[in-house]
């Protein structure tokens, strides 16, 4: 079961700098043989989280919206919400293997796993599971890896959602964009 996702960070690691938000959207699933889209605003899950350093880029914070002050006093403890996002992985995915999609992954994938491994002591996706749809549609098209742009792509496989950076919002159109670069065939 393919899961998209999104954070929101207020610098460009995790551990010296804090993930503000994550959003999380199933994408779909693959049997192996055929792939099965799903409405990706069906089942989510959305958490804003307590900074956990004083350390932050304010142009990074801007990207987002998200007010830093109201997070330290409102966002969810960072224990609280990766132990959450475990267990609501686990129970949506079932018997089935969840695989972490992001476009492009490398930012999220970082984000998300070292504050499932400080935070909640494992990871649902384990170490590897994780692919970037970005490499993959730069593969299925024949392009380079910088080539591979929204920009550059075909209208039709993109999301007709707009990329807000809410971390659900854009969760949700990259689970679009995803299952639309899975089925498409070149």
């Amino acid at each position: 079961m393919y899961f998209s996702a999104d954070v929101e960070a207020d610098g460009p690691i995790p551990g010296p700098y804090s993930m503000l938000s994550i959003g999380v959207a199933v994408a779909g699933r693959y049997d192996g043989t055929t792939f099965t889209p799903t409405d990706p605003a069906a089942e989510t899950f959305y958490r804003e989280l307590s900074p956990i350093s004083d350390n932050h880029i304010p142009e990074a914070v801007a990207v987002s919206g998200l007010d830093r002050e109201r997070l330290k006093l409102e966002g969810a403890d960072p224990k609280e919400a990766m132990a959450a996002l475990n267990t609501w992985v686990a129970e949506v995915a079932g018997p089935a293997k969840p695989v972490f999609v992001a476009y492009p992954a490398g930012f999220d994938w970082m984000f998300v796993y070292w504050y499932l491994m400080r935070f909640a002591g494992e990871s649902v996706f384990g170490h590897s599971n994780c692919l970037d749809v970005k490499t993959m549609y730069a593969v299925k098209a024949g392009v380079t890896y910088q080539r591979a742009i929204k920009g550059t792509m075909p209208r039709y496989l993109l999301s007709r959602r707009r990329h807000t950076h809410h971390a659900l919002d854009d969760a949700i159109e990259q689970a679009e964009l995803f299952a639309n670069v899975f089925t498409w065939t070149p």
